[in-house]
């Protein structure tokens, strides 16, 4: 029988035990902290959940638009009173039951769950303190951490990394976030919509400048005219605490003071340590586990999925590179990880999802394709919901009308954007799509008219 040991317990890690559990391995998942990572227990979980509390804070204070006669109302938006010392203990709850349940599947289709520190000794033997595991296969899912400035060492009480959120027994007065890739547009909109005053500090001229520009702009109005404010091209040089708050002075010479200061600066890697260098596992830039599109690293027998890779840094990526390697390194069929096809999502209010090909692709000729964008407010159950942010946008190929991508920007893209991920998926075409029915009213109808526009379109 085949031996696996699998270091971490993230998304590649549980997900690829599984795997090789149902391929009739002997596994054993070794992790520090408990079943699911830094994912379920301090990052992914636990910012969706405090992100949909946030939502629901929305919808009350637009009650009123609805027709809903809400008390306490001021123009025209209801006061919503927020109770961290509730919301935070339900957070971490909820984590710690995520991370239960996950145990409790690895331990029914048994696997091994040992909790602790693993090192490799070499390719085929991982440390766990004293014991010494005996491995024909080996896989790395250890993660990464938020990274640190020197110049703005988090405190965990007024210096913040997102992982010391759920700790606060208060709302930030005054948050004032430092970095505006997707981690700090999530968390600047959610405490906006909880009701802080936030203030976020983007290095380039908009926020989430890797996102679709169209996207990102509709977000950035909308984080605006919601009252936050938004300082472009400038950097935090230092962050300080002061008699009763932070002070975050700019590389432009500005100083912004709040109650708070969340950095969301990137992420690290959790490489060192694992004795990877002295096995002969190629460490890229930054630390990361370099790893072809099957996972494997430079040494045979041991792979890596993850955080940790710094391929796209998604659970949904982690895990699919975990089932990955076990399907490589277990002899079936696989296909190489095909970074095209990945949906990902920006759990602002609205949400921003995307997948595949990107207008930039096509204004730049990269591919011959075509594109449309339809504004949901003109769709009629974004009427009923008075949605009036938001669009679909759907790329095809040029002549043959395949579907290489979209972006949804609205109320749960993240569940919308599934229809197009399996249309770039199995290359299905507009024509396709078109043909499918959408219920009506949905806001799915949009994908399908979208659809339609594009099949009706004349090809240049």
């Amino acid at each position: 029988m085949t031996k696996v040991v699998i270091i971490g317990g993230g998304p590649g890690g549980y997900e690829a035990a599984l795997v090789a559990a149902q391929l009739g391995a002997d596994v054993t998942v070794v992790e520090r902290d408990g079943v699911g990572g830094a994912c379920v227990l301090t990052d992914c979980v636990p910012s969706k959940s405090l992100i949909a509390t946030s939502t629901r804070t929305t919808y009350v204070r637009e009650a009123d638009a609805l027709g809903i006669n809400v008390p306490e109302i001021h123009d025209g938006k209801a006061e919503v009173e927020v109770d961290p010392a509730r919301i935070n203990p339900r957070i971490k709850a909820l984590a710690r039951a995520q991370s239960d349940d996950t145990r409790a599947r690895l331990v029914k289709e048994g696997v091994e769950v040992m909790l602790g520190e693993a090192r490799l000794v070499d390719p085929h033997i991982v440390a766990v303190g004293d014991l010494r595991i005996r491995a024909d296969v080996i896989l790395i899912a250890t993660g990464a951490h938020p990274r640190e400035l020197p110049s703005a060492k988090p405190d965990g009480e007024r210096i913040l990394t997102w992982r010391h959120l759920y700790d606060l027994d208060e709302l930030p007065e005054k948050l004032i976030v430092v970095g505006s890739g997707v981690t700090g547009a999530e968390f600047a909109s959610a405490y906006q919509s909880l009701g802080s005053d936030v203030t976020l500090v983007s290095s380039r001229e908009h926020v989430m400048p890797t996102q679709d520009a169209d996207a990102a702009e509709v977000l950035e109005d909308v984080f605006m005219r919601r009252g936050m404010t938004v300082l472009s091209q400038t950097r935090a040089e230092s962050v300080v605490r002061t008699a009763d708050g932070v002070r975050v002075t700019l590389t432009d010479g500005r100083t912004v003071d709040g109650s708070h200061c969340l950095m969301t600066v990137g992420m690290i890697p959790n490489t060192e340590g694992l004795g990877l260098e002295e096995a002969g596992v190629r460490l890229g830039q930054g630390g990361f586990v370099e790893v072809d599109r099957v996972s494997r690293t430079t040494v045979p027998g041991v792979y890596a999925a993850g955080d940790c890779t710094g391929v796209n840094m998604l659970a949904s990526v982690a895990a699919m590179q975990g089932r990955i390697a076990m399907w490589h390194a277990l002899g079936e069929a696989v296909a190489p990880l095909k970074l095209s096809t990945v949906a990902s999502t920006v759990f602002t209010h609205p949400e921003l999802a995307a997948v595949g090909a990107s207008e930039d692709d096509v204004r730049s000729g990269r591919i011959d394709g075509r594109s449309v964008t339809l504004p949901l407010n003109t769709n009629p159950r974004a009427k009923m919901n008075e949605v009036k942010e938001g669009f679909v946008k759907l790329i095809c190929r040029q002549h043959t009308g395949i579907v290489l991508g979209g972006v949804i920007v609205g109320p749960r893209a993240s569940e919308l954007i599934l229809a197009v991920s399996v249309a770039v998926q199995q290359r299905l075409t507009v024509d396709d799509l078109a043909h499918t029915f959408a219920v009506y009213p949905s806001l799915s109808g949009s994908v399908t008219e979208a659809a339609r526009s594009l099949m009706l379109a004349s090809p240049e």
